[in-house]
Parts: structure tokens; C-alpha cells; sequence
């Protein structure tokens, strides 16, 4: 059967409806109006894209330059489900897209894709014009409840004027995950989807903080400060040793900020299995132990020992706190002892940040509950697509790309599964 051209009487009746008005479902959007499908998204929020806008006040992060090997390796354990997703639209094809909307993009000294100017606003303006040029009927404050009983494709919203039912061919959910739940990304499909047969992984926080258990002067002290340069070692569940440079910032519960976020998929698996990380700081990352050993065996003569450690090795204000926080009174006065621990000093993690307040989720609806189109195999006709699919990645891009891609994947395969009904 073919597609419908989108009409104003097709509107209340669409195609294809989109549940999610974020990167995924707008992507989603666009590749099914491209193909004659008459679309509407709907979207529990006034307005769409709104994680999108909160993701770019710090500088739209769009996605990485980095070469291929290397940026898919960034999906860890379902690389290989994001693979085909990536090859179809990857990195390079996200930023000729961007450029079609007429934003201009740069590449950071860290490899980071931007638009030219940062900003998330006017790259989603201009896409909400040409979507709506195209005939995509937007519908907001329609929160998904799920499906009338017994039908598959008839979707039920609660508005502000009343419960109503939606009819349509075929269906892409692209609801998110769980984190920043005031922007729309709540989680409450999980039981919806679970009810129907569909296999879903707990969702978990990702890119997130963990809370540690300073002391009250240590906080007060050191709360909002910057890390840096420092390096994180840590030995995974798996035994897998993992190292990485960079900066974090302490708060008021713990540790937060980039290198932490990178990091942040085996401190929680490693919490998840044994109740607690310990991680390994190296407050001084570009000596070697050799040089560390030399600068505190260092005959100190009158001097404090914090006098000393700051004229031989920069050690000061929250990371010479960090020693004392981390470190009992006996063994900072241990040669030994302190040297080993200013190259790796142990910090136990209790637990994550809530997962509301972090960045993105892992956990979702597993790949082997769908086909390679990302259809699901307990309800045909119904796609999924963006952060509701059980995988994770680090931020630097990695979490928008795969948005966008999976949004573009699920809609082809709406449009397949339209064309052979």
C-alpha cells in the first residue's frame, strides 16, 4: 500500500504517530513526511526539544570528530547495535545535515563538533520550520497513557481538554529515558511497554555524579571547585583497568563534572556489584612515582609538610585538602605512604547521583526485543528509537548522534513496514 500525502484531513488519523518530540522523534518526523507519509508528533511538553535546549546552554555539543574506530567504540557493549545506525547516518553526515538547516558547525580543540555559534535555538527553530513546511502536525500537552485495549495502533492521550484517542498505520515512540524528568524524559513507559511483553532493562543513571562521604568542613570548604590536572584509575567489575586524565569538580555530595561522567558506567557497575567503588586519584598526573618519591623524600628541613609539598610539587588548596580528607594523620607523615597515594589516592563512591538530576539514563528496551529496523517484536508496527533503547554512551556527542541515528533507523522502518501493509 502506499503513503498517504499528508492532509489536513489526515491529521486527527496520521500514518505514522511519533510519541516524543526530541532529537530521535523529529528526526523520525522528517525521514517519514520525506517519504508521503502523513505524521504527527505529540509531546507531553508545551514545546518540543526541550532537553535539546537545556543540553546546549553550555555549548551545543552536537558530536564528535573523532576518527570511526574510536567513536563507536564509545557505545561499549552495543556497539554493534548502534554500528549499522551509525553507517547510515554517522558524525560527518550530522554535521552536512546541520549545515542543510543553514547553521555552520566547528570542530573544538577536543575533537567537538558546534554549531558556529553554540546555540541549540536556532538550529531547532529552523528545523521546526522546515518540519512544519513539510506537513508535520505538531500536537503538545498530549501525554501518551498508552493503547485503547485490544487495539495496537490506537493511542490514548490525556490533554488539557480531556482524554482523546489517536489512530494510526504505525507508531515510533521516542520518549527518552529518565533523567531531567521537568523536561519530559520521565520514564513512564517502562511499565506501559513492560505490560505488553516487551523486555526492558532497568533504567539507570548515566553520565552522572557519585556521592561520597566528606566531612562537613571538607564540603563547606571545597564545594564548586575544579580538579585539575588529575587522573582517575579504576579496575572494573570485569578486571578491566581503566585510566583517564582530565578534571572534576568536588560538591557538595561528592564528585561530578567530565572526567567523572566518562567514567561513570564502571563506578556504577562496580557500586551495582559490590555496594561501593574505590577509585584511584592521581592528583599529579604529569610525574612520574620516580619524580613524586624524589620531591617528598626531599630533606624539608623547618619547613610544614604542606609548605613542602606545595614549593616541590604544587600541591595545594583542595588537593592538598583532598590528601587530608582521603588520608589519615599517620600516613601523611609517612614518606612512603604519601608518596604512593599523591599518585593514587583511594576514594570510596557510595552510590550515583539520583537519576533524575544526571545527564542521560542507560537501561531501555533491550535490542533483542526488536528487529534490525527497530520495530518491536511483541507489538508490530511500533518503533523505538533515542534514549529509550538500552544503551549508553559518554558525552562529547556520542548521546545525540545516536539519538539522531536511531530516530532515522526506526523511520525507515515505519515507512518499510507502511509500504508491505
Amino acid at each position: 500500500m502506499s503513503l498517504a500525502t499528508p492532509t489536513a484531513a489526515t491529521a486527527n488519523r496520521p500514518d505514522v504517530a511519533i510519541i516524543g518530540g526530541g532529537p530521535a522523534g523529529l528526526m523520525a518526523a522528517e525521514v517519514l513526511v520525506a517519504q508521503g507519509a502523513s505524521v504527527a508528533v505529540y509531546d507531553a511538553m508545551p514545546s518540543v526539544g526541550r532537553k535539546f535546549l537545556m543540553a546546549g546552554k553550555g555549548g551545543m555539543n552536537l558530536t564528535h570528530a573523532e576518527p570511526e574506530p574510536a567513536f563507536l567504540g564509545r557505545y561499549g557493549a552495543r556497539a554493534a547495535q548502534i554500528a549499522p545506525m551509525l553507517a547510515d547516518f554517522g558524525p560527518q553526515m550530522l554535521r552536512e545535515w546541520v549545515h542543510g538547516l543553514g547553521i555552520d558547525t566547528f570542530i573544538g580543540s577536543s575533537g567537538r563538533v558546534f554549531p558556529a555559534d553554540m546555540k541549540a535555538a536556532p538550529m531547532l527553530r529552523a528545523w521546526l520550520h522546515r518540519l512544519r513546511e513539510a506537513g508535520v502536525q505538531f500536537h503538545m500537552r498530549h501525554r501518551w497513557l498508552g493503547w485503547d485495549e485490544g487495539v495496537a495502533h490506537t493511542l490514548r492521550f490525556a490533554t488539557p481538554h480531556g482524554e482523546t484517542s489517536v489512530p494510526a498505520r504505525a507508531v515510533v515512540l521516542a520518549l527518552g529515558g529518565a533523567s531531567w524528568a521537568r523536561l519530559g524524559s520521565d520514564g513512564a513507559w517502562v511499565p506501559r511497554l513492560a505490560e505488553r511483553g516487551v523486555d526492558v532493562a532497568p533504567l539507570r543513571p548515566a553520565n552522572c555524579g557519585f556521592d561520597v562521604a566528606w566531612r562537613a568542613s571538607f564540603a563547606d570548604r571545597f564545594a564548586g571547585t575544579p580538579v585539575k590536572p588529575v587522573a582517575i584509575a579504576l579496575t572494573d567489575r570485569d578486571g578491566n583497568a581503566h585510566y583517564r586524565q582530565g578534571e572534576f569538580v568536588i560538591s557538595a555530595t561528592g564528585i561530578e563534572g567530565s572526567l567523572v561522567y566518562a567514567l561513570s558506567a564502571p563506578i556504577r557497575d562496580r557500586i551495582e556489584a559490590d555496594g561501593s567503588a574505590v577509585i584511584h586519584l592521581d592528583l599529579l598526573p604529569s610525574h612520574t612515582a620516580e619524580q613524586v618519591g624524589n620531591a617528598v623524600n626531599h630533606p624539608r628541613g623547618s619547613r610544614s609538610l604542606s609548605s613542602h609539598l606545595q614549593s616541590r610539587l604544587g600541591i595545594t588548596g583542595v588537593k592538598a585538602g583532598l590528601l587530608r580528607e582521603c588520608l589519615a594523620k599517620d600516613a601523611m607523615q609517612d614518606p612512603g605512604t604519601l608518596a604512593i597515594s599523591l599518585k593514587a589516592l583511594p576514594l570510596r563512591l557510595l552510590r550515583p547521583r539520583p537519576i533524575d538530576e544526571v545527564i542521560s539514563s542507560a537501561g531501555g528496551v533491550r535490542f533483542e526485543a526488536m528487529d534490525e529496523r527497530l520495530m518491536l517484536r511483541a507489538l508490530p508496527g511500533v518503533f523505538c528509537a533515542g534514549e529509550m533503547l538500552d544503551w549508553e554512551a559518554p558525552t562529547g556527542g556520542y548521546l545525540l548522534t545516536a539519538c539522531f541515528a536511531s530516530g532515522r533507523t526506526a523511520a525507515q522502518g515505519a515507512a518499510a513496514y507502511l509500504q508491505q501493509a
